[in-house]
């Protein structure tokens, strides 16, 4: 039960992974927030709910009833510094490879730069790709064509103007399609 905590009432139960969408007070999105923080936010007053939880679950405490939010949305503006790029995480790498190896296409595991580190490759989305850890040790040090591989899929940098936002949101809400447009 790690993914899961019950309420104050020890009623229902309410995902400790869920996550909610946070819009800008010009309803562009900004992330996916924790439930517990979007909760704080709301109940501090700098955020309102725009949709509420579908499953019409309630968080419970001593003096407060809170409907469990899918989107909320800030009560001031937030000015958001451009990013050009987006950064080169794992967790990104392995979503846009869909947990695929990218020589067999086995469920990947690790990361592996397609050109070496030790013989000058870089540490950019473009060289690096998801790999199962035999393909990761098998491959070792050397260039795909000393072993006569070749990669199911040339990688690139991801894009698309919420590709941030759906890196750490796993599946998306229904309710958040709207407003992430046609990136989703």
């Amino acid at each position: 039960m790690d993914h899961a905590r019950r309420t104050s009432t020890g009623g229902s139960i309410i995902p400790s992974r869920r996550r909610v969408l946070l819009l800008n007070a010009t309803y562009e999105p900004l992330t996916a927030l924790p439930l517990r923080r979007a909760v704080v936010l709301v109940v501090c007053g700098k955020a309102e709910v725009v949709h509420r939880d579908p499953g019409g679950s309630a968080l419970r405490a001593a003096a407060l009833v809170q409907e469990v939010p899918s989107v909320i949305r800030l009560s001031r503006y937030v000015r958001v510094p451009y990013l050009g790029r987006v950064p080169l995480t794992r967790a990104g790498l392995m979503l846009r490879d869909r947990h695929r190896c990218a020589y067999c296409g086995g469920r990947a595991d690790t990361v592996d730069h397609v050109v070496p580190r030790s013989r000058g490759g870089q540490h950019v989305w473009e060289n690096c790709v998801a790999s199962c850890a035999r393909c990761n040790h098998r491959k070792a040090d050397r260039l795909l064509p000393e072993l006569g591989w070749r990669l199911r899929v040339l990688p690139r940098a991801p894009h698309g103007p919420h590709w941030r936002l759906l890196a750490g949101a796993g599946d998306t809400d229904p309710l958040w399609l709207p407003y992430l447009g046609e990136a989703a």
